[in-house]
């Protein structure tokens, strides 16, 4: 329960604060979608060509793959799974400006 709440608080954070460093940590997300390619609920959206694509260039996910508690929350609970699930999906439809 804790975690799950310094995760929200973290992550409320990171979007909203000006203070926060912006870049991304290519490295962090590198090694944390290696951890995430051991299951195989991940595997799968990897393989996929269209989510795979977004694990590279897309900045909101990428920035959520960066966050070592979020990726914990990932491999630990399914509730989690189907967020990261519903992010992509929302991130890989075209935009209509």
């Amino acid at each position: 329960m804790i975690t799950y709440v310094v995760a929200i608080i973290i992550g409320f954070l990171s979007f909203s604060s000006p203070f926060m460093d912006t870049t991304l940590n290519t490295k962090k997300i590198d090694r944390n979608i290696g951890k995430l390619t051991q299951f195989s609920w991940f595997k799968n959206l990897y393989e996929d060509e269209e989510y795979r694509r977004l694990f590279f260039v897309n900045r909101r996910v990428r920035s959520y793959l960066q966050n070592p508690i979020r990726v914990n929350a990932l491999i630990k609970r399914k509730q989690a799974q189907k967020r990261f699930h519903a992010l992509l999906d929302k991130q890989r439809q075209p935009r209509n400006n």
